[in-house]
């Protein structure tokens, strides 16, 4: 049995017996007490029930379990380490790899110190509590637990807006770079280039790019976005060099996207949806393929020849048929196109 010291220094209020895994969803979990000896459940509930709700079990199995259900709302998660069948340290591993936001603590009544160091050189737990626990003590690293478990929330709700604003800036960044670049090559008809390849971008739905975010500071960003465009520009110089560009009245679909798109008999059939919109949501690591440069200087030779590619959806997928170019409908701004992306 676990003996506990200095119980009566502090207030412990007393909860309606502990929280077991088959009612676990009647309360909001905040800490997990992983351990297989009822006395130490009990004590630690008195113990922490006044600064969060707890939820219990008696094995690493059930750990697991509790983790993989609360995952979301657990803030908390104490494991003793002699436990039948597996030891804590595999669940604090296990929520480590999968639940890194949670603050991880182990306790032991044993003096096993290779498994301590361990798990604290892995990174499995934040904080080693021995047993027999001095209250007024665990209920100090608890708390400061809990205050560090909001602090890690509030961060990383900060990044995750911080990268969100970033992955929608590189989405309008890249627009503007597409803009630069079709007026540069195609002259007058460079912004109906740009509006046939946003629509069909658009129509196929377009997400942000999967950059290494977390490793990339600005500067890193647009030194790897200004040689990935840079890169895209010559592949389109060499895609028009070497004769892919239409001709007014051709209209063919070059032979380079037979594999993405497909001629059905009322237009095309887009097999590859990335083929309309690869350069906006590929990482700044991943170099614009050929194919793509050859699909925007198809859609500058149907601009060029008065015509555009019109799209739309049924139940086969997104497809997409030639059309003339309405030139006195007024058309969007470059603002407008950043807008609804």
């Amino acid at each position: 049995m676990t003996e506990f010291t200095a119980a009566s220094d502090i207030g412990m209020s007393a909860m309606s017996g502990p929280a077991s895994i088959d009612n676990a969803e009647d309360v909001m979990p905040t800490i997990l007490f992983v351990d297989d000896e009822p006395t130490a459940v009990k004590y630690f509930q008195r113990a922490i029930a006044s600064l969060a709700p707890v939820i219990t079990a008696g094995s690493v199995e059930d750990g697991i379990r509790l983790l993989d259900t609360h995952a979301a709302s657990l803030a908390v998660l104490v494991s003793d380490q002699r436990m039948p069948g597996r030891f804590g340290n595999e669940l604090l591993r296990y929520a480590r790899e999968n639940y890194p936001h949670m603050v991880r603590i182990l306790t032991t009544a044993y003096s096993e110190i290779e498994y301590t160091v361990d798990a604290i050189n892995e990174g499995q737990i934040h904080r080693y509590i021995k047993k027999p626990w001095e209250i007024s003590t665990l209920r100090m690293e608890l708390k400061l637990a809990l205050e560090f478990a909001d602090l890690r929330r509030e961060r990383d709700q900060l990044l995750h807006e911080k990268i969100l604003v970033r992955k929608n800036q590189t989405v309008s960044h890249r627009i503007g770079s597409l803009y630069l670049l079709c007026q540069s090559m195609y002259g007058e008809t460079g912004f109906a280039t740009l509006e046939a390849y946003l629509s069909g971008a658009m129509r196929v739905g377009v997400e942000a790019p999967e950059n290494d975010w977390l490793l990339m500071d600005y500067a890193d960003l647009v030194g790897a976005e200004a040689q990935r465009s840079s890169a895209f520009a010559q592949n389109m110089r060499n895609a028009h060099a070497n004769g892919h560009a239409l001709a007014a009245n051709g209209l063919p679909l070059p032979q380079l996207l037979a594999d993405s798109i497909k001629a059905v008999d009322d237009g095309f059939l887009i097999a590859d949806p990335l083929c309309l919109k690869e350069y906006l949501v590929t990482s700044c690591a991943t170099p614009v393929s050929h194919e793509h440069a050859v699909w925007l200087n198809y859609l500058a030779s149907l601009s060029a020849a008065g015509q555009c590619a019109r799209f739309s959806a049924d139940s086969s997928g997104i497809r997409y048929h030639i059309v003339p170019s309405d030139a006195q409908k007024r058309p969007p701004s470059l603002a407008d196109w950043i807008a609804q992306f």
